[in-house]
């Protein structure tokens, strides 16, 4: 239905190989998703994929993408300008009629597509939907999903994993959403960039994710003991081949020159001596080459930063949450005390985005904690045209930078992207960026809107790791279940009458 067959994409900036050679089929029942590290051109792949012309400005392909099927694509995110677009505007080619079920499976009331709302007033989840419903009111035959689950809250999730799992449509789609992988995808393709992004390889997998880690893992490190045992031997060999060497020379400097006949016999055997060398060194050349797989790196924090048990981060009494002049929620009652890392759940548009903004709000006067926030849309704190390196060489010290681009270097960022527009980085980039930078101030006191949102599910285990031995106080919202599970100590849901405490291990 469709089929890349010896797909090349080229950067033009820097002339790198996203893709190189790459074919596949995507089958009727194929629920394929596309993983890799943050900034290896998967958006690209798929946008590419979809319509060459949305990457053609950066982005050279070669080779061929067959298909005669319809696609309906959902992109990462909308342009501005269909976010400024009435709900009515926006559903102008729908007949809503005939796709009323398609309404009510996602949870869509059809009378809202005449409404004369922006579809940029939505939160990002209640946006996912009101997308979802247009595109499948498309009848399409394929599904091209770019992170489908950013902002979906946790019943929204599952809808999502229902609707991928259920449709008799071909989906290929991006997710860093690790628990939709493993109960959706039956089919991975690992987009990969080593030795410094400069060897690009995709590796097809007909296989459950959990499947594929666990084969990889054991193809890794079955290929390194087959690479470690040839280099063993062949030191084992040389050692060997030079004290023959060595001794064959030694008889040849030494021997009587009134004995020619001993002479010719040790010329013949240093020659075959010689070419016995020469041959271990072409066997060298044939080496099984040691695995180089993408490593999810994350700066640590100073293990020394702490907030003492017991101390008050937060103790505030909020009357209301609003947006857009809608009361979201009432008598919000938040105690935060050291260490805790405190999860906060709910429902799309409960107004989990303004409440983490009044807190930060609260807490800006604080001398006795180092506050940071790392927002959901990144550009309330990124300076997007500045390159990284201006971006923090604007805020710290020199000796910082220098510091900053050794842990770029180690989050695998290449000069070139050190120097880019903080615009054209990935989301994943962007958010390694903010942690970087919280790193940098010594922040005791973490604000985080959907921490992992962005990281793939390669890197989240990392990042959630790196989070769970944080001895600072966190406050996060979030809806990535082993986020949840893994880092937060204490869970609330935001409700129309406040918080509610909700049980830590509700999502194990």
């Amino acid at each position: 239905m469709l089929e890349c067959r010896n797909l090349t994409l080229t950067l033009l900036l820097d002339g790198r190989n996203l893709i190189k050679d790459f074919s596949f089929t995507l089958q009727r029942g194929d629920k394929a998703v596309i993983i890799g590290e943050e900034g290896n051109g998967k958006s690209t792949l798929l946008k590419t994929i979809y319509n060459a012309d949305l990457t053609a400005d950066y982005c050279e392909m070669s080779g061929q993408i067959i298909t005669k099927a319809k696609l309906a694509y959902l992109p990462q995110s909308l342009p501005e300008s269909d976010l400024s677009r009435t709900l009515a505007e926006y559903y102008a080619d729908v007949d809503v009629f005939h796709h009323l079920a398609e309404f009510r499976q996602i949870g869509i009331d059809p009378e809202l597509t005449s409404s004369s709302r922006t579809l940029g007033s939505f939160s990002g989840g209640e946006r996912i939907r009101l997308e979802a419903a247009h595109l499948l009111s498309q009848d399409p035959d394929i599904l091209l999903l770019d992170e489908p689950t950013n902002d979906l809250d946790l019943e929204a999730l599952e809808w999502m994993e229902q609707l991928i799992s259920s449709t008799e449509l071909p989906v290929l789609y991006i997710s860093h959403d690790e628990t939709l992988i493993e109960r959706t995808a039956n089919v991975i393709l690992h987009l990969e960039l080593t030795h410094r992004k400069q060897n690009c390889k995709m590796t097809v997998a007909r296989v459950p994710y959990s499947e594929y880690l666990a084969r990889r893992s054991r193809d890794m490190e079955h290929q390194d003991q087959v690479a470690a045992k040839q280099r063993e031997d062949y030191r084992n060999q040389m050692e060997r081949y030079r004290k023959i060497r060595d001794k064959v020379d030694h008889q040849q400097r030494t021997i009587s020159r009134q004995d020619p006949s001993g002479g010719r016999l040790l010329k013949k055997k240093m020659h075959s001596v010689l070419s016995m060398g020469a041959r271990f060194e072409r066997e060298k050349e044939n080496f099984t080459e040691f695995t180089d797989p993408e490593k999810a790196i994350l700066t640590k924090f100073d293990p020394s930063i702490r907030i003492p048990a017991g101390k008050t981060v937060l103790e505030t009494v909020i009357p209301e949450v609003t947006a857009g002049g809608r009361v979201l929620s009432r008598n919000v009652s938040l105690t935060v005390r050291g260490p805790a890392h405190v999860g906060i759940i709910g429902r799309n548009g409960s107004g989990k985005t303004t409440l983490l903004r009044r807190i930060r709000e609260e807490l800006a006067g604080r001398r006795d904690i180092h506050v940071f926030y790392m927002p959901q849309d990144y550009q309330e704190v990124l300076e997007y045209d500045r390159n990284p390196i201006d971006y923090l060489a604007g805020h710290y010290a020199k000796a910082d930078v220098t510091r900053a681009r050794t842990f770029m270097g180690n989050m695998r960022f290449t000069p070139d992207e050190m120097l880019q527009p903080i615009r054209s980085l990935s989301g994943g980039q962007k958010a390694k960026i903010l942690f970087l930078e919280a790193v940098l101030r010594g922040s005791d006191v973490l604000l985080l809107d959907e921490p992992t949102r962005n990281f793939s599910p390669l890197s989240a285990p990392v990042i959630r790791e790196t989070l769970q031995a944080f001895s600072g106080t966190i406050i996060s919202i979030s809806h990535d279940r082993k986020y949840l599970t893994e880092v937060c100590d204490t869970l609330y849901e935001l409700t129309p009458d406040g918080l509610v405490s909700v049980r830590p291990d509700r999502f194990e």
